[in-house]
């Protein structure tokens, strides 16, 4: 049997990026992918395609002083590592804010991307300085959004494949790990039948032979397990509450775990598998392109959040501050679902969706429709056919017939109309001065201090119930899973660890099947924007690594 220098599980963006690093350097890699041509980019091709940035040139021309030692205090305070198993997780997480700080704005420029002007706010997190959360916007949105990203390292592989460096190998499912003895590697698995299924679409699991190959490295760029909702659910962490009888789905189907269970299967080290990150601001997709798709409202901080009973969610719960605090909150409510109450203005002003499908302004570069995102009347299209559409929106000319309209959605008569109307009534009193005692008016105010959210982001403060702003609308929000932020334990190399804690010099992992770095660099939370930084900068570590090896 033929050994293949370098055998690179997956197409996603870590493993194109690895690819790009070691074909460039003059070297041959092979690429298995379990799905079609199609797919190539993986999950980050859906993807709003934002990247987190230490002081960038868009920070500083919109007055945002940033730092690393102001990120380095935001990751930490977020990442909270308290495990023996995070030593290699925090040093890839210094690794990385040093990256973010020096060299990747660089490192992406160079390839072609260019980013939208404002930048984002996101993740602001739990209400302290030392705490979770981003204290400044570092959300620097790609232009061509998640395709941008991933335009670059796809187009090199493509050119690589010409020049014969780079071979893929497509409808190759891998099922077994076996290290040999001399320091080769052995991959087993199943060859599927070919399937011309759309970019996304589910594809067939037809098996038409089976393949066996050896390589002298091997890279898992697998990807996690958000399709996997038997998997999510067994390992669901207890601090998150009960496991969601119902979850909609981030990304496609393909994205099943099932590699990672292979090398552990193989005695290679997994750690932190209880980490993860889902999002509760889910919607049940009206056009779907995978099973069970659910899309995430990027949510601005206006509109109020109601449990499944009515109670409004406590301080700092508010749209867009603490995701997987929020996520513990809704779980130990009784109920995986939610609500938002807005209306016309708030959704116009506020709501983006996530997914490069949903941002057909950003994503095709049409300057058009970015000015009637941030000046038309009415919210971005694909908002707007979700208002009309989508089973999991209430619009309603008064509160009254809203209530109505949630309880019947939900099956459940679990809202009391007088008490959700004495909720938005007192929060609309707090909006007759320029102070309040309400947390989440005093933040609106206050956000609105940073020029992006101003101009493209936050409403001017009004009073929800305000007929000039109406309709009022309601937004059923559902568990929407999405990352994977524990893996496959690496060195600052990439190079994985048997269980036994002993190094595997040829097998690496990268991307989210390595945590994003080290087998979790985030800890138990993310600050946005660095999950496609983590597939980049672990794709670009190992390959610039294989590439100066002998």
């Amino acid at each position: 049997m033929n050994q293949a220098p370098t055998l690179i599980i997956g197409t996603g963006l870590s493993g194109l990026v690895a690819a790009y690093e070691i074909t460039k350097a003059g070297k041959k890699v092979i690429l298995l992918e379990q799905e079609n041509r199609n797919n190539l980019g993986g999950q980050a091709f859906w993807s709003f395609g934002g990247l987190f940035f230490i002081n960038s040139p868009q920070q500083r021309r919109l007055a945002v002083k940033d730092s690393f030692a102001l990120a380095c205090q935001d990751w930490m305070g977020s990442a909270a590592f308290d495990r023996e198993e995070d030593y290699w997780p925090k040093q890839w997480a210094e690794a990385y804010l040093q990256f973010a700080h020096t060299q990747k704005y660089e490192y992406v420029k160079s390839l072609g991307m260019r980013f939208f002007p404002i930048v984002g706010w996101a993740e602001r997190g739990g209400g302290k300085a030392q705490g979770h959360g981003n204290s400044v916007p570092r959300f620097h949105i790609t232009w061509g959004t998640g395709p941008g990203v991933v335009k670059p390292f796809v187009d090199h592989a493509l050119a690589m494949e010409k020049q014969g460096l780079l071979e893929f190998k497509f409808r190759h499912q891998v099922s077994k790990l076996q290290l040999e003895a001399n320091g080769s590697i052995l991959l087993s698995g199943n060859r599927l039948a070919e399937d011309d299924a759309a970019r996304g679409k589910a594809s067939n699991r037809e098996i038409v032979d089976s393949f066996t190959l050896k390589a002298a490295r091997v890279i898992i760029a697998s990807g996690g397990i958000g399709a996997n909702i038997a998997m999510v659910k067994k390992q669901w962490p207890a601090r998150l509450g009960t496991p969601p009888e119902h979850m909609v789905c981030g990304v496609p189907a393909y994205v099943d775990g099932k590699m990672l269970q292979a090398a552990e299967d193989a005695q290679v080290r997994l750690i932190n598998k209880d980490r993860m990150w889902h999002y509760t601001e889910g919607l049940t997709n009206w056009d779907p392109i995978w099973p069970n798709h659910g899309i995430r409202i990027l949510p601005g901080p206006s509109s109020i959040w109601l449990d499944a009973f009515g109670n409004r969610l406590p301080a700092p719960l508010f749209p867009g501050f603490d995701t997987l605090a929020t996520l513990q909150h809704i779980q130990n409510s009784g109920k995986s679902y939610s609500w938002f109450i807005l209306n016309q203005s708030i959704i116009k002003k506020e709501f983006a969706l996530s997914g490069s499908e949903q941002n057909p302004d950003l994503t095709n570069k049409d300057y058009s429709l970015i000015l009637k995102r941030l000046f038309g009347k009415k919210a971005t299209a694909p908002v707007e056919a979700f208002k009309a559409h989508g089973e999991d929106f209430i619009v309603a000319s008064n509160l009254e017939e809203l209530v109505q309209g949630m309880n019947a959605l939900s099956g459940e008569g679990l809202l009391q109309f007088e008490n959700v109307k004495a909720i938005i009534e007192a929060r609309d009193r707090e909006m007759d001065n320029k102070f309040t005692k309400d947390f989440q008016v005093s933040y609106l105010q206050n956000t609105r201090r940073y020029l992006g959210d101003k101009i493209a982001r936050t409403a001017k403060p009004h009073k929800i119930l305000d007929p000039k702003h109406g309709p009022l609308i309601a937004v059923r929000l559902q568990i929407l899973t999405r990352k994977t932020l524990g893996g496959i334990e690496t060195n600052l190399n990439g190079q994985a660890f048997l269980q036994s804690g002993e190094l595997i010099p040829n097998l690496f992992a990268v991307g989210e099947a390595a945590g994003f770095g080290g087998g979790g660099m985030h800890g138990y939370n993310a600050l946005e924007g660095t999950f496609l930084g983590g597939c980049i900068f672990t794709g670009k570590t190992v390959g610039q690594y294989i590439a100066n090896t002998d």
